[in-house]
């Protein structure tokens, strides 16, 4: 019995200490810091640490750039006389480079300009600004023959007027019912005539200068600068009495006063750089520009041309040669070839 007793008593105390090593004591709440973000869990971060101070610089730099870009403007050419600028200068039928040639013009001529029109669909290396113009009296156009009676008038009461024998040339104009043409030559049947004043042609812009009225010429421009900005030069120290060095204060607080007093991260200045060469249609529709700047020496892309301003029209310099100054930098997904901002544009001969 007593054995018996003894072993009871021994099963209830193991089984007493068994529940006491598997239940775990509630844990201690632990001391925060006011202010100090929690550990381990989901809880925002304080507001001082949401904000950047990179934000507002981006946001001041963005509006330069705007500002710079805004002065920026185009002079496309208007109704009246302009001068030729290039020597055997192409007179085309259509505002295209595969159309007809009508005439050719040197350098120094005058052409009355009756409007510049935009080809938003030319090519890579061709011109897209170009001048609809009279047709100079040197030219020719042609009209088919059974149209013209005998008086060499016209007969029906509209003409076409082309830039070629045959119904697949370029249409130069008008003529009405009762107007006398000058027959110059015969060609099966169409007959070559003297260019009326309804014919018309087109010209690319670039080869074609124009002047205000009543103002002497213009003194040709400067070359455009680097922009950059002034060095900051900090103000001499003045002589002060000397005093003894204060106290080094705690470890503690000499970090926290360094922490509380180091500026933030500044981006790096923008580079300002000056490129020379042709500008270009890109032709991939993935590219960060319909332009690009190449090289005149191996027709290589130097800079994808990018700009803010929506006053300058990319497409009326398309085929010059031009000087542009800008802030270079590169595209994550082109990053063999640099971006170049416009600032300033400068056509060279």
């Amino acid at each position: 019995m007593n054995y018996w007793l003894i072993f009871a008593l021994m099963a209830a105390s193991s089984l007493e200490a068994q529940q006491g090593t598997n239940s775990a004591p509630a844990a201690a709440p632990t001391a925060s810091t006011p202010g100090a973000p929690v550990v381990g869990t989901n809880a925002p971060a304080p507001s001082s640490q949401k904000k950047s101070p990179k934000k507002k610089t981006e946001k001041k730099s963005a509006a330069k750039k705007k500002d710079a870009a805004s002065q920026l403007k185009t002079v496309p050419l208007v109704a009246g006389q302009a001068t030729v600028v290039a020597s055997n200068v192409n007179v085309r039928g259509q505002a295209k480079l595969n159309s007809e040639v009508i005439t050719k013009l040197n350098k120094g001529e005058s052409v009355a300009v009756l409007e510049e029109v935009i080809n938003k669909k030319s090519g890579p290396d061709e011109p897209s600004a170009w001048a609809k113009i009279i047709l100079p009296a040197s030219a020719h156009a042609w009209v088919n023959t059974s149209f013209i009676d005998s008086n060499k008038t016209v007969i029906p009461k509209k003409l076409k007027l082309r830039g070629g024998p045959g119904e697949n040339y370029s249409v130069l104009g008008m003529l009405k019912k009762g107007d006398a043409v000058k027959e110059v030559s015969v060609k099966g049947e169409w007959t070559q005539i003297e260019a009326p004043a309804e014919a018309s042609a087109f010209v690319a812009a670039m080869y074609l200068r124009q002047e205000a009225a009543g103002s002497p010429p213009a003194a040709p421009p400067e070359p455009p600068t680097p922009v950059t900005e002034p060095p900051t030069i900090a103000a001499a120290p003045t002589e002060t009495p000397q005093t003894p060095p204060p106290a080094e204060p705690p470890a503690a607080a000499t970090n926290a006063t360094a922490t509380a007093a180091a500026p933030p991260d500044e981006p790096a200045p923008p580079r300002i750089v000056q490129r020379e060469g042709l500008v270009h249609g890109t032709l991939s529709i993935q590219a960060p520009s319909k332009f690009e700047l190449i090289s005149p020496e191996n027709r290589q892309p130097m800079n994808y041309l990018y700009t803010t301003s929506p006053s300058l029209d990319l497409n009326r310099y398309k085929g010059m040669h031009i000087l542009v100054t800008g802030e270079e930098g590169l595209d994550e997904r082109w990053p063999n070839t640099p971006v170049l901002t416009i600032q300033k544009i400068q056509v060279l001969e």
